[in-house]
């Protein structure tokens, strides 16, 4: 894994919609150059103390850009190759690196590869790109049946175990890196045998290896996934559902069960860590109590991994994903040109955010911080986190009243609230508010 990585806290944007572009790309549309409105946001993520850019999907797509007609030209509605250069060297301009979003488990249906398959059947050059099953008496014109990704008739699954798919990927993947993106995030990499990544980041890091590959994995042997694919990490989602839930019921006990996977995980890599991002309902949105946000975003930034911060989630926006078409419209929309035209009651969200990030970047040991529990009830819990000696301890309070707890070496509050007693000693305690919380240094 890259060294950088370990100083990395990423600011995931959904291009698409946060620049207001189309639902859906018209063939013969000219470009439109609408990644330039990032540029306007780049010091507030830079400000907020991210280190980097989490892009959404830029390639051309049909729609939602998850439906890529060509991994080699960017989007249209978003601008061209030139504006893609622009954007990468702002952000280097402000210390940002970059990160792509790779679709490469399907293609739409406008793919040329998959067009030429319904032009000329199953004498068609791509035919061995997808896994296609012809009717007796097949020509050109027939439509095959096709595997498709989770019943989405729209997104058509390549065959993994073709090779001149896995070389398309590792060229893809290599010019992008080339013309300057720090590495990428692989969309749906469940769905993709492991051996498929293994063969692709071979290739990829030959030419590339500060390159950075993370890929999404909902369930599973995270760790298995890991070894067995060459990937740098995959998506910490037992994590996220830990922390949303576990908040809503006064479970502290399931957080921890969360926790202590998740120090497994460090063990071989460090995953990708979350409250949100634009596949799920806001974070904002998910808590049942509001006052429990800062705890949520506590967790998240004092834990081990490499945070990712989705846009808006800094500002508290709510939004809730439904199963519809259209269901991710509220947690992917369009921005204003720039952060002083955002609402004013989000700022003390964002100045916490950046109060969090700077106490972790201050500590990089965090990055592979393990957690140790000092004390745990429903709605209390204290937390050693450090990699081998303590270097901070999180405490949370999630009842009416407030609490005494242990806060063992404690030396000050640095973030939240509360009364610290005997500082420095084995026996420090905090006192926290009625749903307080409070960072601490150990």
């Amino acid at each position: 894994m890259a060294s950088w990585i370990e100083q990395a806290v990423w600011w995931q944007v959904f291009p698409l919609g946060f620049v207001g572009a189309p639902p859906e790309a018209e063939p013969a549309a000219p470009v439109t150059r609408r990644l330039s409105h990032l540029h306007g946001w780049l010091d507030y993520a830079a400000e907020l103390g991210a280190s980097g850019l989490a892009l959404g999907p830029i390639f051309a797509a049909s729609t939602h850009g998850y439906d890529t007609v060509d991994h080699f030209r960017i989007d249209p509605r978003l601008g061209d190759e030139a504006d893609f250069d622009a954007l990468i060297a702002a952000a280097r301009a402000r210390g940002l690196r970059v990160l792509l979003d790779g679709v490469f488990n399907h293609v739409g249906r406008a793919h040329p590869a998959f067009q030429d398959v319904l032009r000329h059947g199953p004498e068609s050059e791509q035919a061995g790109w997808f896994r296609l099953s012809w009717p007796r008496g097949s020509g050109p014109g027939i439509e095959p049946d096709y595997a498709c990704f989770e019943g989405h008739r729209q997104l058509v699954a390549l065959n993994h175990d073709q090779p001149r798919v896995a070389d398309h990927v590792a060229a893809v993947m290599s010019h992008w890196i080339a013309r300057g993106a720090d590495g990428w995030r692989l969309d749906a990499a469940y769905a993709v045998p492991p051996r498929f990544w293994a063969r692709v980041l071979r290739q990829v890091r030959l030419a590339h290896p500060d390159a950075y590959c993370v890929g999404e994995v909902i369930h599973g042997d995270y760790g298995r996934f890991v070894q067995d694919s060459g990937l740098d990490a995959v998506t910490q989602y037992e994590l996220w559902k830990a922390i949303w839930s576990a908040l809503n019921d006064r479970n502290l006990f399931e957080l921890v069960h969360a926790l202590d996977r998740h120090n497994g995980y460090l063990d071989t890599f460090v995953p990708l860590t979350f409250v949100g991002n634009h596949d799920v309902t806001r974070i904002a949105s998910r808590l049942a109590d509001a006052r429990h946000l800062p705890h949520a975003l506590a967790i998240l930034l004092t834990c081990g991994g490499t945070p990712s911060i989705y846009a808006g989630d800094e500002q508290a926006f709510r939004g809730v994903k439904e199963e519809r078409v259209g269901g991710d419209d509220a947690i992917r929309p369009a921005f204003p040109p720039t952060p002083a035209d955002l609402a004013p009651y989000g700022w003390p969200i964002y100045r916490l955010h950046q109060d969090l990030i700077a106490f972790r970047r201050r500590r990089p040991g965090l990055h592979r911080a393990r957690t140790r529990v000092l004390h745990l009830a429903n709605a209390q819990l204290v937390l050693a986190l450090g990699d081998g000696t303590a270097r901070a301890l999180l405490a949370l309070n999630l009842s009416e009243a407030s609490v005494t707890l242990p806060a063992p070496e404690a030396r000050a509050v640095e973030i939240g609230g509360g009364d610290l007693a005997e500082a420095g000693g084995h026996g420090a305690r905090v006192t926290l508010p009625a749903h307080g919380w409070a960072v601490l240094t150990a």
